[in-house]
Formats: structure tokens, C-alpha cells, sequence
């Protein structure tokens, strides 16, 4: 019988079950159709064409030595422990480089085999430490697994002659340590470096007995290239490279799968414990979005989760200017049901609202919005969303009729023409950004649209990308000359068209983009781009067989964002690249749950699903199971929740797992409406910016403290699994639960399980979804229903939710925020690889090394107009706020640009941005604030009020030494 099954193909016969996804095969997989049959020490096996003799006898269950193979590394053939017999050949050939052919008989043990092996060991064991007791891979060395397995008992050759032993060891790393005197300089790390992350930061320095592993030019780890992803460590079969949480601690004893809190990739990892302490995480090779590849803030980034800054129990207080009073769970709860409603008997139902967390699992989300309608009586909810990806919503909604990107991550792998528009893969989504960089390094064509010029336009081994660097707050026009080109130049697909697109919608779009106004020539102006490059980009892009548009915050962070994510979804309609892999419009979702939180429902006009409350038959199906009326007005949005209360009719605002008093723009503004606000309720697991504002404080609990889904960038909905039990004893869906029952409005879970069997019950794209489902697929990709049951990988593939697709007609309109002689220089903002988001997380960490302070990059042309030096402190003024940072030059950025970060509270990032915003949204204009930059020597008013402001709040969070129950009782009342 033939045994074959190929996780990697995917492709399955009879006689195999399926393996652990952690197993390693050796080498990777080869996919086609052709299959070759070999016999293997008597096995007889059939795989697929080019397919490894390692990789073949690893499916047929037979082990052969390695130390340099890895199923995730192109053969290297550099060990020589995988040598084995073939019929008909001279010699002992490297099983990993030698494919197998049609009838090939191999034999992987015989004498003389294992003589060759022994001896290969001995020479590496001659320069390697005997101190494997002590050593912090005992217990888990492949160099020490593979000296057992070939049967090394003895080493002949002393330590008397030339050796590495000696070797300094590199600490430089704060995560991980390099001892060159463990290397066997097997070249796996290099590899990794290269094949895997697309870095190159490593190589082989020297040749023969003077090789070694070098980080760039022989510099240490930290000052080198190195981006500190871990493939590298994960990858070396010894304690060459090795973690120092394992150093410190010692190996685990136990893992845990589970989905990363940090970015919209939503990686898979293996939480690696001893008890209930993480030791380290290692990425899953199971996880479908990250294929065991990490970035720095998964992989080591974790340490927040027990930082000492926890919030551990609940506290309250009447007033800001008060000191904080811990108190029971019962007590917190009890007290803030009695203000919530007391508030709105006072003010009115209105009153009152909530704002869902985008670090949250789908079901802590689907209950805040739930608590909201359900409980608070409106549908005064909004997340995170409304200020970065609420323009995908309802830009994708309107054009293709459902608000999410449409393809896997893998798809890239078929792109022959990638376009990169306002977003930074290397940066914001690294796991993807490697991925990415793989296909353009097998020769994909790069065009990045993007003010500043970004990392991956600097990919090693590729041809050089098409930069169009446009003005901050043109997308509009750029994209409209695009699909200028493509209509007067005949390169739309009419065949797509006329199958799939709106006839009358289309007629209407094509009559306006083809006018001469949206030419590249006429926008060349006001893009600043010359016409000659926008026509090669839009050639590029419509001649490929396969188009993938990736866009970010670049594109929804502006005053037509709604406008630019139509205008991109029409040039995927104009040339076909929907509905298969390698092209689609695909959106990079910034957070980890971002997705998963406007799925739940949390916008105010949309229930789950993104089902409209306005829809009777929407809100008697909820209503069913709900128990309740659902209003069908839609509430406030976050900024309007602002306004309001500073007007005086919004008095009370419960904010799960979200910092708006540093995330959002116009700080001002944003600070005055919290203090106008008679109770605010946060619950987090620090005390952030916001929750200094705070009047109650509910202890929140991190992703490693929790059961759940996370649903990623593609659509897909990861399990999340609790490693260790709460700090403060409650997970997040169920203090949402308990202040709901606080408040007359009975929810009982018994489990997140439950939770999502009611999300699919009500949600249309999520019906066929449950934990059940998802243990035995790994990960799912809504829609999950009847019609798809085991998920959507790949979206219109036949038609669309809304019949046709929409071509939708995408005026530019200029920004109202233009630079002045008054505010000369145009101010974008982003994000940097080692931060995440607001920092919360990451700035507890040892992430800071890289990125200890917001910086304001200006083009050295700019700074020398202003005499600014690198590290001047810089006064950036805007027309609402003014903040001071230190100056980076950079040219980055065309020369009249200006960039910063957003991960350090202090920098007052937000307090310079406006609250101009798209006009279909409210999403903020983030990218587009005009500022003039001068050299000053003091820091702004407002941080120094903001440090006196820090000082205070965290001085009234210092716990009491006694708290009395008379004081907690008079703080009830």
C-alpha cells in the first residue's frame, strides 16, 4: 500500500493520519501533480514530484539524522548526517539535496552509514563545550538528540588543538544571547535570516575553520540589522542562540496554543510554561497566517502580561481629583450600576454609552455592544474602528458588499504585481511584510504609493520597486489617474466587467474617470508625482496576470478615506483582480482584533454582522434571543460622544481595553470631554491615559488570562486560549457579564463557547462557526455557513453579496488642512516595528531599547532651512496644539514632510493632530495636520501639564496601607 499525507500540498492517501504540525520534515514541500513512487528501506512511497529523499522517508515515517535541514529552509546539504544509500549511485548522498526520482530505492541505515555518521559527530562534538548539564538546551538540543542517535559514545580528538571555545559570548540582545562557542556553523540561522524574515542580517564570515555566524559587518546583535524576529534562534539546533527568559528560567515543561495579541496577522503560538509562568513563546508552524514565523513583539514582547503596573483589584473614586479606593469586585459593580443609572434617570436613556475594545476577543466585544443595547437601552457603542479602518467598512461595503479584505495572506505568493499603498508591511505587519518581500524576492513587481519611502522598497535580492511618493492627503487623485490609464489605454478587463459589474454603475464611473481632469498629467500638480511614473505603476498593475492592492492607515486615516478605499476597490473591478488568488483588495488591519471588533457589531448603526438596526426583521431576530426592543436609531460615534459631552447631555461612558485619551486626535478636545463626563468606567490592565480620567477602574485581563477568538486582517477567526488564570480573577467577558447583571439585565455564560454559539446564531457570516469547528480546522475564514462550511479562504469568487460589484464615482476633493506660510510643513504619523499602538504593552518591555522616545523625522533640506541638528529639541506647532520632540533627519520623506510616532504618551503626538475627518465616518485625518517646527529648549505646557497631571493620578493609585470598610461604605452611597 502506498503511505502518503503532505501537510504542504496538501493532498492526502490512504495509510497516514494527519501528523503534528510541529513535526519536522526535513525540507520543504514541493507541490505537483506528477507523483513519484520510491522505495525507502522497503516502504514504498508515493509524493510529489521533487520532493526530497529526507522529506519522502519522514512521511513514510522514517527518521534520518540531520543537524542543517529544516522543512521551513530551502537544502543546504552543509551536515552531512543525512547521507544515505541509493541503488545505482556512487557514494552517500545528502538525502535533503537529492530529489527523489520514479523507482529510486534508497536504504537509510546500514554499517557503513552509521559509521559516516558517527564520525561527522565526533568532528563537531571536537569544538563544541562538554557541559551539557549545565547548558540551557539540556533537554532540548538537536546536537545532543542526533549525537545519541547516531550512537556517539566517545570523542577521540581532545580539546589541545585550535578551537572556538573561547569564543565571546554576545549579551548584547535583550532577548536572546549568541555564544559562538555552541555554533557548528550548520548555517540554519543565516538561512532563516534570509529565507525566512528577509532581513539578510546575518552570514558566514570566514571559510573553512575560521567560519563563523556574523550579525552585518561583525557588529553585535544589537547594533547590527537585526530586527530580533527569533527566527534565527528558533532555527538553531543548539544553545548557540537561545532565549534568556529559558537561560533564567529554565525549560518548560508544557505549551499552549494560542493567537497573539499584538497586530492584525494574528500569528499562532505555542505559550511554552512551567507552572503558570510563560518561559517563552514560540510560533506555531500549525498557524495558518503565520506558518511558525514571528516578529519581535510576539515572540518576546510578552512580558506586560506580569508587569508590576498591573491593575490587580477594582477601585473608585467621586472625582478625578480624588485618591483612588480599592474595593471588592461586588462593591465596583455595585457602585457603578447605581451612577450609570442614576445618570440616566436624570439625563435620559441617551446618556449613556460604551466603547468596545479592538484588543478584546470577539466575544468580550459582541457582550460590551450587547450590554449596550440591551442594558444601557441605545445604541451608543463604537470601537476603536471609527479612528483607522471604519472607512474599509463602509468603502468595501459599498463596492464589493462586504466590509473586509478578500483574500489569505498566502495569496500574495501568486501576486505578479503587488501595490502597497499607505501602509508600512515591515513596521505594522512584519509577519506579513516578510512574506511579502519572499514573493518579490521570486520576481514580483513592487509599486509603493506612500509619502515616505519604506523599508520594503529596500527588499535584498529583488528588483527595485516604483516609488510614488505623493503628497500626504492626495490618494484621491492618485488613484483616479490610475484608472485613468487604465480605461484610455484599454487595459480594464471587459470581460470581468460585463460579468460582474454593475452595467449602469460602471458607465457612470468610466464616463467621469476617463475625463481629462483625472489624468496623470492633470493631477501631476496636485500629487506632485510626475505623470510619466503613474502611468508606468497603473501598467504594471492592470497588465499583471494576478494584482494584489495592500492598503493601511495611509488610506482610511484621512479627510476622503471613505472616497480612496472606493477608489481602490474600482481599480480591482476596472482589471478583474477579484475573486482569485494573487490579487483582491486587502486591507492591514492595525490591531489584533480589529476586525473581529466591527464583526461584533460594535459600530452604532450596525448589530452583528454589520446588520443595519434600522431592519425590523434584524431587530426581531435579536430581539428573540435578547429579550429586549432594540432601538432602531443609530447612536453616537465616538466623536460625537465627545461633543456631546462637553455640551452636557453625555454624562457616562464605559471604555473596555481602549486608551482614547492618547489614541485619539485633538487631545484638547478629547481631555475636555472626559472631565466633562459624571462617571467614567474603565476597564484595562494598566492605568492608562485614559483611565486617569477615570472614576471607576475594573481590572482587565491580557490574552494570555483568557478563552476566546481573535479574528485577523484575513478574515480569520483564531482560538485564543487561556495559559494561566487571571491576576485580578475575572477574565474580560466576564466582569462585562457581571455589570450587566449589576444592572437588572441577566447575562449567564458559562464559557466563551457560549458566547459564540449565540454570535452564530444571529450573525449570518458566522453561523457555521463554533469551538468544536475550529479545534478541528485550526482557524476559520468567515463567511462560515451552509454555503461554506468550512470558511472562505478567497472572497467573490463568483459573485457578490450585493449581486454586482458597484463602481462607485470618487470626486477629489482637497483637504481642508493644507500648509500655509503660517504652517509650512505637512505632519503624517505611523508606527514603528518595536512599538505597538498606544505602547501600553510594549513600552513595559524590553522593546523600549529600540524606541525609548517619539522622534519628529524631517528631511535634512528642511532642517537646515531651520538650523535643526539631529537630536534638537523641536517645537511642532499645528492650529490646534503644540508639542515639542526631539528632531531625527531623514530622507525618508519628500522635503516639506514631516513624520512622528504615536507610542509614548508624554510626545503629545495627538495633541498637534485635528479632528478633520472622512466625511462618511468621522474616521480622523490623521495623516494630513500642517505644522511649522522650530528649535526650542523647554517642553510645551501642555506636557508639562501632563507630567504634573501623571504624577498625580499615579500618586492617587498607590494602595492605601488600610482601607476601612466605612470607607468603601460611604464611597456606595
Amino acid at each position: 500500500m502506498l503511505n502518503y499525507y503532505d501537510p504542504g500540498t496538501q493532498s492526502y492517501e490512504a495509510g497516514k493520519s494527519i501528523l503534528n504540525p510541529d513535526f519536522d520534515f526535513g525540507t520543504p514541500a514541493r507541490v505537483s501533480e506528477n507523483l513519484v513512487t520510491v522505495s525507502i528501506d522497503g516502504r514504498e512511497i508515493a509524493v510529489p514530484e521533487g520532493t526530497s529523499v529526507l522529506r519522502a522517508a519522514a512521511l513514510a515515517g522514517i527518521n534520518i539524522p540531520k543537524l542543517c535541514a529544516s522543512d521551513n529552509l530551502e537544502p543546504f546539504g552543509s551536515c552531512r548526517l543525512c547521507a544515505v544509500e541509493i541503488e545505482g549511485r556512487r557514494g552517500y548522498p545528502a538525502s535533503c539535496t537529492t530529489p527523489v526520482s520514479e523507482g529510486m530505492d534508497v536504504t537509510t541505515q546500514t554499517g557503513k552509514l552509521a559509521k559516516l555518521r558517527r564520525n561527522i559527530m565526533e568532528l563537531y562534538i571536537s569544538d563544541h563545550p562538554l557541559d551539557c548539564l549545565t547548558c540551557p538546551a539540556n533537554g532540548d538540543c538537536e546536537l545532543q538528540d542526533v549525537a545519541g542517535a547516531v550512537g556517539l559514545r566517545e570523542v577521540r580528538y581532545g580539546f589541545d588543538g585550535k578551537n572556538h571555545l573561547d569564543a565571546e559570548i554576545d549579551d548584547s540582545n535583550p532577548y536572546f544571547s549568541f555564544d559562538p562557542s555552541k555554533c557548528i556553523v550548520c548555517s540554519r540561522c543565516v538561512r532563516a535570516c534570509e529565507e525566512v524574515q528577509g532581513t539578510f542580517a546575518l552570514t558566514i564570515e570566514g571559510r573553512g575553520f575560521d567560519s563563523i555566524v556574523s550579525a552585518s559587518q561583525n557588529e553585535p546583535f544589537m547594533d547590527s540589522e537585526c530586527v530580533s524576529c527569533g527566527a534565527c534562534v528558533q532555527a538553531c539546533p543548539t544553545s548557540t542562540l537561545m532565549e534568556k527568559s529559558v537561560i533564567d528560567a529554565g525549560q518548560p515543561e508544557h505549551s499552549v496554543i494560542t493567537t497573539c495579541a499584538y497586530c492584525g496577522v494574528g500569528c499562532s503560538f505555542k505559550a511554552e510554561m512551567k507552572g503558570e509562568e510563560v518561559v517563552r513563546m514560540v510560533p506555531y508552524k500549525g498557524g495558518e497566517a503565520n506558518h511558525g514565523h514571528s516578529c519581535v513583539k510576539g515572540r518576546f514582547a510578552f512580558g506586560y502580561a506580569t508587569h508590576k503596573d498591573r491593575i490587580k483589584e477594582p477601585m473608585i473614586r467621586e472625582s478625578i481629583n480624588d485618591p483612588w479606593q480599592v474595593v471588592s469586585w461586588d462593591e465596583a459593580l455595585a457602585f457603578s450600576a447605581k451612577k450609570l443609572r442614576g445618570i440616566q434617570t436624570e439625563f435620559g436613556r441617551e446618556s449613556i454609552g460604551g466603547i468596545t475594545s479592538s484588543r478584546c476577543t470577539n466575544e468580550e466585544t459582541y457582550l460590551v455592544q450587547k450590554l449596550v443595547r440591551a442594558a444601557f437601552g441605545n445604541n451608543n457603542t463604537d470601537t476603536c474602528a471609527r479612528v483607522c479602518h471604519s472607512p474599509t467598512g463602509y468603502g468595501l461595503k459599498t463596492t464589493l458588499g462586504e466590509s473586509a479584505g478578500t483574500q489569505t495572506f498566502d495569496s500574495v505568493m501568486k501576486a505578479n504585481a503587488i501595490v502597497v499603498i499607505g501602509a508600512n508591511p515591515t513596521d505594522a505587519h512584519p509577519v506579513f511584510g516578510s512574506l511579502m518581500r519572499r514573493r518579490l524576492r521570486q520576481g514580483a513587481k513592487l509599486v509603493v504609493i506612500d509619502p515616505r519611502r519604506i523599508d520594503v522598497l529596500k527588499t535584498p535580492h529583488a528588483d527595485e520597486g516604483l516609488h510614488l511618493p505623493l503628497r500626504p492627503g492626495t490618494n484621491v487623485a492618485m488613484v483616479n489617474a490610475m484608472a485613468h490609464v487604465v480605461i484610455t489605454e484599454g487595459l480594464e478587463d471587459k470581460e470581468f466587467i460585463n460579468s460582474r459589474c454593475d452595467t449602469e454603475a460602471y458607465n457612470a464611473w468610466r464616463t467621469f474617470i476617463a475625463e481629462a481632469r483625472n489624468s496623470p498629467e492633470a493631477m501631476e500638480e496636485v500629487t506632485g508625482v510626475p505623470a510619466a511614473k503613474v502611468r508606468e505603476a497603473a501598467r504594471i498593475y492592470a497588465e499583471a496576470e494576478n494584482g494584489a492592492i495592500y492598503y493601511g492607515l495611509g488610506v482610511t486615516e484621512h479627510s476622503q478615506g471613505s472616497t480612496m478605499v472606493m477608489g481602490i476597490a474600482n481599480l480591482a473591478l476596472a482589471t478583474g483582480n477579484i475573486g482569485r488568488e494573487g490579487g483582491g483588495v486587502n486591507p492591514l488591519r492595525g490591531q489584533n482584533n480589529v476586525q473581529g471588533s466591527c464583526d461584533m457589531g460594535s459600530f452604532p448603526h450596525e448589530l452583528p454582522g454589520y446588520q443595519h438596526v434600522s431592519d425590523p426583521e434584524v431587530r426581531e431576530r435579536f430581539k428573540a434571543v435578547w429579550g429586549v426592543e432594540i432601538d432602531h436609531e443609530p447612536g453616537l460615534r465616538i466623536p460625537n460622544m465627545f461633543d456631546a459631552a462637553i455640551a452636557g447631555t453625555f454624562k457616562a461612558l464605559y471604555v473596555q481595553g481602549e486608551d482614547i485619551a492618547q489614541s485619539d486626535p485633538n487631545t484638547h478636545h478629547v481631555e475636555a470631554a472626559l472631565k466633562a463626563l459624571d462617571c467614567l468606567i474603565v476597564q484595562d490592565i494598566f492605568l492608562n491615559e485614559t483611565a486617569k480620567f477615570a472614576h471607576v477602574l475594573l481590572p482587565g485581563s491580557t490574552f494570555l488570562e483568557k478563552n476566546g477568538t481573535f479574528t485577523n486582517a484575513e478574515r480569520r477567526i483564531n482560538r485564543v486560549r487561556k495559559v494561566m488564570e487571571p491576576i485580578a480573577g475575572m477574565e474580560d467577558w466576564e466582569v462585562t457579564m457581571a455589570l450587566s447583571n449589576a444592572l437588572g439585565y441577566p447575562m449567564n455564560y458559562n464559557h466563551p463557547s457560549e458566547i459564540m454559539d449565540e454570535i452564530a446564531l444571529l450573525t449570518p457570516s458566522f453561523t457555521g462557526v463554533n469551538y468544536d469547528k475550529l479545534e478541528r480546522l485550526g482557524s476559520i475564514q468567515w463567511p462560515c455557513n451552509d454555503e461554506h462550511p468550512d470558511g472562505t479562504p478567497t472572497m467573490h469568487t463568483l459573485d457578490f453579496p450585493i449581486g454586482k460589484g458597484r463602481f462607485a464615482v470618487t470626486e477629489y476633493l482637497a483637504t481642508e488642512e493644507r500648509a500655509s506660510r503660517r504652517f509650512p510643513l505637512l505632519l503624517t504619523t505611523g508606527r514603528i516595528l518595536s512599538q505597538y499602538n498606544v505602547g501600553a504593552q510594549t513600552r513595559r518591555t524590553a522593546n523600549s531599547d529600540w524606541h525609548e522616545e517619539d522622534l519628529l523625522e524631517l528631511h535634512p533640506s528642511d532642517a537646515e532651512l531651520r538650523g535643526v541638528k539631529e537630536g534638537d529639541w523641536l517645537g511642532i506647532s499645528s492650529r490646534v496644539g503644540h508639542t515639542v520632540l526631539r528632531a531625527k533627519l531623514s530622507t525618508r520623506m519628500l522635503p516639506g514632510v514631516v513624520f512622528t510616532t504615536f507610542h509614548h504618551p508624554g510626545s503629545g503626538a495627538n495633541v498637534i493632530t485635528t479632528d478633520n475627518s472622512d466625511w462618511a465616518t468621522n474616521c480622523p485625518e490623521y495623516k494630513v495636520t500642517a505644522v511649522q517646527v522650530e528649535k526650542v529648549s523647554q517642553p510645551s505646557d501642555w506636557q508639562r501639564n501632563f507630567v504634573d497631571f501623571d504624577k498625580r493620578q499615579q500618586d492617587f493609585a498607590k494602595p492605601a496601607e488600610e482601607h476601612s470598610s466605612d470607607a468603601h461604605a460611604s464611597a456606595l452611597k
